[in-house]
């Protein structure tokens, strides 16, 4: 049965550098005509809730999604040179994505808080977009929650692939919210600990499998193709 690998950007298939936040900042101060006074709280957050908190702890009302997605777009293209110099894919990940795209077995895309626009702005200028398939993932304009947007990317890779309903998914991700996202959602998991939380937080959250960073390719291939597809995990 054909495996759907979906990958958490920021944390775990790059290191933003801070540009990120300054997207946020960006963002906020496009669509609220006043330069941002608190920062944006993230840690696996989608790109909706982000926004949204971000107006709230300023005390203003969150305008219309569409407004906010058009100032994050915006942010995003402006800020796109500044990542390229500053941040960077972290250890094995080129590897690590050109090895799941090689297998017959499996179909790679995203699972990411940020909207689709930004998804490619964060990994274009490190030549992974062209590694996972962007057209079929889950973006942060799909849903509030992270946990919904599993089901989302499902069904978009179902449908592009003519996959089964029952395909099993494995996220791979950085933060106890993607460990959870995995688990409500009968999906596997595989944690990295190359973000802010540390293998201890991310087993807490439920994760069987922690990795330090994905540097060891073998070893992610080798869980990958022995899932147990009946017992996510």
């Amino acid at each position: 049965m054909p495996l759907i690998v979906l990958w958490d950007i920021d944390h775990t298939l790059i290191e933003n550098a801070g540009v990120s936040k300054e997207i946020y900042a960006s963002a906020f101060e496009i669509a609220a005509g006043r330069p941002a006074v608190h920062r944006a709280r993230t840690e696996g957050r989608t790109d909706r809730l982000i926004l949204a908190g971000m107006f709230l702890d300023h005390e203003l009302e969150p305008p219309a999604w569409s407004l906010l997605e058009s100032a994050l777009e915006e942010a995003g293209v402006d800020c796109e040179a500044e990542l390229a110099t500053r941040g960077w894919a972290l250890p094995g990940v080129k590897e690590a994505l050109t090895a799941v795209a090689a297998d017959p077995g499996m179909v790679s895309s995203v699972l990411t808080g940020n909207i689709r626009a930004n998804a490619r702005v964060k990994l274009a200028p490190f030549g992974l977009d062209e590694l996972v398939d962007l057209e079929c993932g889950a973006y942060g304009a799909d849903a509030v929650n992270r946990a919904a947007l599993v089901d989302v990317a499902r069904e978009r890779i179902q449908a592009r692939y003519g996959l089964g309903l029952k395909t099993p998914v494995v996220l791979v991700g950085d933060t106890p919210r993607d460990v959870e996202a995995a688990l409500s959602s009968g999906a596997h998991v595989v944690a990295v600990a190359s973000g802010e939380h540390s293998e201890s937080d991310l087993r807490e959250a439920g994760a069987k499998l922690v990795l330090p960073d994905l540097r060891d390719v073998p070893e992610l291939m080798q869980h990958l193709r022995g899932l147990d597809i009946s017992h996510p995990s």
